[in-house]
């Protein structure tokens, strides 16, 4: 028996040494790759196998192999577009951005019946934007970035802005220069507002920093970037821009500081003071911030760095621009001799008549080829690499933007964007680089970030089959009449360029003709009868499977739940003007009836909302109180949270810029401010007094200060409201 036991033991040792035997020869990349699946598809990550190729591009394979689907690529990055490529073209299935919702797979795991392939076509997949991490994602803990990255992995992108954590970093450089903790963190904004500090806009706006916020954001910062890196992906961190406290001033005596143009009308006390490069102190922060965050979190050599975002530099001498561009990266080469300066290209398209060719010419050039890589940033607007010949010679990423403010308009144009890539890719010449998005928010829209993304890769799918492809992994199963749904969206409803302030008039400060404010834009690049034809198309499905007692994915639940919400917004509009004219023909009863509908269509569109996580305002205060280590960080966090999605800032310049169709905000916010407003129209017409419509609190051309007057005092009831609803101070 002894010897039975020993011989038994023996075996399993064995064994047990085979297997560690068989895992050390699988490569980094297959263990990264294997880990992945197991993440998305939980047990059924079984059926597949990973194998790393040696090819010199990226590259993948599938083919069925026994009972296993092989998956080969030449590194993790590459394997998990295969994986991705498996999951919806077989599976029917889709892997969200967002970490509630689930990874619906079949029962039984299909086999792949011949062998497909994917080759990649640009070398670099950039995603995000600064703003993205203001308007989605600054109260994400890892769970929620975890999944996004193996979305961002699945989708083939491997250069992602990478930008949490800074402030830690900073605060350890400013140190150095004999600032106090409590002065650095006065000079950080609150958290949702920090994409717009680190692009030298606004300092100080709703803070001081909580100091528990800026340690969690560095332990938060590394597993980000540890798992970026284990995806093959180069992170983009940030470096010095010029961007300093107004008290080092006091503190480093003789520094040569301006102060840049006030941004979107914020008081004199949030305006950025800014340090020309051609300082030597300039290159001295440069070196100080970069050995801090690369003691903190590495380097992958590639360094963030915007100049003059909506903001006019110091002088506008060619020369000059040339010395400022020439001084910044010759600050990171004497750092890192591998540095390479990603630059985003915004500036350039919020600001055409500033940025003269001569100017744009002076400044690009003044860097190295090959050593400045410019983000093309909104380039199914325009393409400014075709404005500018190439960027003067150096490399470009073609960039989708796609959504302002993370606001929740079904639109976007999958064809115009493929025409315009083809076109990229014909014409683009060798500095051409890469295929980006640079969304501001996350808004509604998550295909078509995938649709682009897509287009790096030569896979032979067509357009058609793509979208027919859509349609099949978001109800789980081929349905003529939701590939049709998909294709009529495509084809008649997302048709138009994303435009700024695109959204509905129930998200709009309350007025009776066109729009009160820059930042709603009511217009649609659509005949709106046509999203109700496309409504239709995808309540025949919902109805076609409750008829069936067939379940649908949780996918389809949120498509039918935007189409229904995008035609109850789209529809408000013509009951807003309904009421004006019955206001403007004297008829009580019309204006009555009309107000009573549209308060009823905000209540449907809440109904519709509340189906949805998405569309979640309590998520949204949970997530950002759940930062809070007090009672009183807790309520700090949601007075950021609040503001930045209403209010925006301290006047009326940004407010309802981050608009958004969300439960808990249509009936607590947008439609009291209606409610408001038809009383007051109703009021003024019993009174027999004027209601003036008004373009911004302000008295229009034409107008006395008299006339307007229950206009001008709804609008500062409003400001007052909006003020409580935000729980500012």
């Amino acid at each position: 028996m002894f010897n039975a036991q020993c011989s038994m033991f023996k075996k399993l040792l064995l064994l047990l040494a085979l297997c560690l035997s068989l895992m050390s020869f699988r490569t980094a990349d297959e263990r990264a790759a294997e880990a992945l699946a197991r993440r998305v598809m939980g047990s059924k990550a079984s059926v597949v196998v990973f194998k790393q190729t040696d090819s010199k591009t990226d590259s993948y394979e599938l083919l069925q192999q026994g009972n296993k689907v092989l998956i080969r690529g030449n590194n993790a990055n590459s394997m998990a577009v295969g994986l991705n490529r498996y999951i919806q073209q077989y599976c029917l299935a889709n892997v969200s951005w967002y970490d509630f919702n689930p990874v619906e797979l079949p029962r039984v795991m299909p086999r792949v019946p011949h062998k497909v392939s994917g080759k990649v076509e640009v070398p670099i997949r950039f995603f995000l934007n600064y703003c993205t991490f203001g308007y989605t994602m600054p109260w994400w803990k890892w769970h929620q970035w975890e999944r996004f990255i193996d979305w961002m992995a699945l989708n083939g992108v491997n250069m992602p802005l990478a930008i949490t954590g800074q402030e830690a970093v900073w605060q350890k450089v400013w140190r150095k220069y004999g600032m106090t903790d409590e002065q650095i963190r006065a000079y950080f904004t609150g958290p949702a507002h920090l994409p717009w500090q680190r692009m030298i806009n606004i300092d100080r706006w709703q803070g001081p920093l909580p100091q528990s916020w800026i340690d969690g954001q560095v332990e938060l910062q590394k597993r980000i970037l540890s798992r970026e890196r284990e995806l093959n992906m180069t992170p983009v961190l940030p470096a010095f821009a010029g961007h300093i406290p107004a008290e080092l001033e006091q503190t480093v005596p003789g520094i040569r500081t301006s102060r840049v143009g006030s941004w979107c009308h914020f008081g004199e006390q949030y305006r950025c003071t800014y340090l020309n490069p051609s300082d030597p102190l300039f290159a001295r922060i440069q070196h100080d911030f970069l050995e801090e965050q690369t003691k903190l979190y590495g380097t992958d050599h590639i360094y963030g760095i915007d100049l003059f975002n909506e903001v006019s530099p110091p002088s506008w001498e060619p020369d000059t621009l040339a010395k400022i561009s020439a001084g910044v990266y010759q600050s990171l080469a004497a750092f890192d001799p591998e540095a390479v300066w990603l630059q985003m290209g915004w500036l350039f398209i919020n600001n055409p008549g500033g940025w003269t060719p001569e100017r744009t010419k002076a400044y690009l050039t003044a860097v190295p080829q090959g050593r400045l890589i410019m983000l093309d940033y909104e380039s199914d607007y325009t393409e400014i690499w075709r404005r500018t010949n190439h960027f003067y010679g150096q490399k470009f990423i073609w960039c989708y933007l796609g959504n302002f403010g993370g606001m929740t308009e079904i639109e976007g144009d999958y064809k115009h964007n493929a025409r315009l890539l083809a076109g990229t890719k014909a014409e683009g010449g060798p500095e051409f680089a890469g295929i980006g998005s640079t969304l501001e928010g996350f808004g509604v829209n998550e295909p078509i970030y995938e649709a682009v993304l897509a287009q790096a890769w030569d896979t032979g799918v067509s357009f058609d089959e793509y979208i027919d492809n859509i349609a099949d992994r978001h109800l789980g199963r081929i349905d003529p009449t939701f590939r049709d749904y998909w294709h009529y969206l495509v084809d008649n409803v997302c048709i138009t360029h994303t435009s700024t302030g695109a959204s509905g008039i129930i998200n709009s400060h309350p007025n009776l003709e066109g729009r009160w404010h820059w930042t709603i834009d009511l217009r649609k690049g659509y005949d709106i009868a046509n999203m109700e034809v496309a409504l239709s198309l995808i309540e025949k499905v919902a109805a076609t499977c409750a008829e069936q007692r067939r379940g649908t994915s949780d996918y389809f639940k949120f498509d039918l739940a935007n189409a229904r919400r995008q035609s109850i917004r789209n529809r408000a509009l013509g009951v807003r003007d309904r009421f004006t004219s019955a206001y403007k023909a004297g008829d009580r009863a019309g204006m009555v009836a009309a107000s009573e509908e549209f308060l009823g269509m905000c209540d449907q569109l809440v109904g519709v909302l509340s189906t949805r996580p998405e569309f979640s305002l309590s998520d949204w205060i949970r997530d950002a109180r759940s930062w809070g280590t007090t009672k009183a960080e807790k309520d700090y966090f949601e007075m950021n949270a609040r503001t930045i999605i209403t209010m925006w800032g301290d006047t009326y310049e940004l407010s309802d810029y981050a608009n958004r169709d969300w439960d808990g905000l249509v009936e607590t916010f947008y439609k009291v401010r209606w409610k408001m407003f038809f009383d007051a129209v109703l009021a003024a017409y019993d009174a027999g007094e004027p209601f003036v419509n008004l373009r911004g609190p302000r008295v229009p051309n034409g107008k006395t200060k008299e006339e307007c007057a229950r206009a001008l005092r709804l609008d500062s009831a409003i400001w007052d409201f909006e003020t409580k609803w935000a729980h500012i101070k």
